[in-house]
């Protein structure tokens, strides 16, 4: 049983090494899940950083090629005046059609004279008032060198027009400028810097959007569109000079980190926008997790592979051992059922030589009776008759309780004092009832009192003393020590029989002493 209770307590420390392996492993793939998230989302915010100022420096270096022609023509009108400049526009336009914008260079002259104006722009109808009803775009002279814009609409076309304005002699201006498409402005920016995980727009400062990857958003505001908020565009209160934050794109419908920064050239005042798309990083991310959780089955799979290895073979060692103790465990028992029986034979030899013993030396005492005094012979011979038949029929496993051997030791004790009168005393001391429900040998106090008479010598001036005390742990038996000269045969026969016994219930045997006037025998008890 005690083997069995190791074994289970060795399977189950085998389950605890495994389920905490187990978790160990689990907890460590968090952790390594946690930190591989924390590291890519964190490299994924420096990359979409870098990705936002190259496509800011990209918008805005484009936005400056646009104003460069006007530069030019701002150079060639001060250094000639009015004597080219209608050639020079000519020629910007040329040199515009072979690139891939085509903003589209004009000029516009007011006669302050006569009041009217001279343009090559074939937007003149939208720049020159010709009836009351009809709508166009008043430019103002804001002082040469300095740019304005504005947005107009022309059958169905949305314009982005930048312009400078000339102050000449007689009050006379020249206006010039650029007009571009937003649909080619469109086109334009569709197909350069390319990148698969971000795009841009561009706003006014009215939120008017004149650039988009989705055409359908040239010209609308943003603010209706997208889940910008104008506070978003409050960049001069941030340090970096930019907003960052995480929105949603309008145009993938995905989760983007959008990064505003105000772009503002000679010819434009407005803010760029950067749309950072995450999903990306997240693929890269759930595709390392992945593998992670590949390598982490797999090492899971070998630590529970090699424990279940490991508890099979312990399994069958433990079998193979229980086997050979099982084996080792019968030899010893079949070696004790031979010493249990044969300390059980000798038992019984010796019982069957307690009656005819104890008859013998009762029917000596009887014949030696019969010559001093009669009539004490024939009470002896009715106690014998009643005490007999406590001997006819002995116990089986040879010890009984104390009670019962008390109750016959008081019926011997008035057959031996019928028979020895004043040569003998007897006392009984009951110091622990309790004990009297425990067990005693078989005829074990007979035996005492009857080696007690045996060896001693008993007279009216030196009576024998008996005393029976029953204590907490045992009983004692003592005995005045008057021993007689003579040897007396078979005196260890009861001594001997009391202690194989004791040796059979594995207790301690009986305790002999002689201590000055007294022959001392303690007994045991037995469960």
């Amino acid at each position: 049983m005690n083997t069995n209770f190791k074994h289970l307590l060795a399977r189950k420390s085998i389950y605890i090494a495994a389920l905490s392996a187990c978790f160990i492993a689990v907890v460590a793939f968090a952790v390594l899940s946690f930190l591989i998230t924390r590291d890519s989302r964190k490299n994924n915010e420096g990359f979409a950083k870098k990705t936002f100022f190259q496509k800011y420096e990209t918008l805005e270096k484009e936005f400056r090629n646009i104003e460069e022609y006007q530069y030019l023509l701002r150079a060639l009108i001060r250094k000639d005046g009015l004597k080219n400049y209608k050639e020079y526009s000519s020629v910007l336009n040329n040199m515009n059609r072979k690139g891939s914008l085509l903003p589209y260079s004009w000029y516009s002259y007011y006669d302050a004279v006569s009041g009217k104006s001279v343009s090559s722009s074939p937007l003149s109808d939208v720049l020159t008032k010709k009836t009351k009803d009809e709508k166009y775009t008043k430019i103002k002279n804001n002082r040469s060198g300095h740019f304005s814009d504005f947005l107009t609409t022309r059958k169905d076309t949305t314009y982005w027009v930048s312009y400078d304005s000339l102050v000449l002699p007689k009050k006379n201006i020249l206006y010039y400028g650029s007009a571009v498409s937003l649909d080619d402005l469109h086109e334009y920016f569709v197909n350069i810097d390319k990148s698969l995980n971000n795009y841009a727009y561009v706003f006014t400062k009215e939120g008017i959007c004149i650039t988009h990857p989705e055409k359908k958003y040239l010209g609308e505001n943003i603010f209706d569109f997208t889940d910008i908020k104008p506070q978003d565009t409050l960049c001069s209160t941030t340090k970096s000079g930019y907003t960052e934050g995480i929105g949603t794109s309008e145009y993938l419908n995905l989760e983007v980190t959008r990064f505003i920064k105000p772009l503002k050239t000679d010819n434009f005042d407005g803010y760029a926008v950067v749309n950072h798309v995450n999903f990306i990083i997240d693929e890269s991310v759930n595709t390392t997790k992945t593998y992670t959780v590949y390598i982490f089955l797999a090492a899971l799979f070998l630590i529970v592979t090699v424990f279940i290895l490991f508890q099979r073979s312990t399994n069958l060692a433990f079998q193979e051992k229980e086997k050979m103790q099982s084996e080792k465990n019968l030899l010893l028992i079949e070696n004790e059922k031979m010493h249990r029986e044969e300390a059980l034979n000798q038992l019984q030899q010796l019982k069957n030589n307690i009656n005819p013993h104890f008859l013998f030396n009762s029917l000596n005492s009887l014949y030696m009776l019969i010559g001093i005094n009669r009539e004490n012979a024939r009470k002896f011979t009715m106690n014998l008759s009643k005490i007999y038949r406590y001997l006819i029929v002995p116990p089986k496993e040879s010890i009984v309780p104390v009670a019962q051997e008390i109750s016959f030791i008081q019926q011997y004790m008035q057959l031996l004092k019928s028979r020895f009168n004043e040569e003998l005393t007897f006392d009984l001391i009951i110091s622990h009832p309790e004990s009297l429900d425990k067990k005693i040998p078989y005829l074990s106090l007979q035996m005492l009192v009857e080696n007690a008479i045996k060896h001693n010598i008993a007279t009216i001036d030196h009576p024998l003393e008996i005393i029976i005390a029953v204590e907490d742990h045992g009983i004692v038996v003592k005995n005045t020590w008057q021993p007689k000269t003579e040897t007396v045969q078979g005196e260890k026969f009861g001594l001997d029989y009391l202690n194989q016994i004791y040796d059979y219930f594995k207790n301690n045997s009986l305790n002999i002493s002689v201590d000055g006037e007294y022959f001392t025998c303690f007994l045991p008890l037995l469960e």
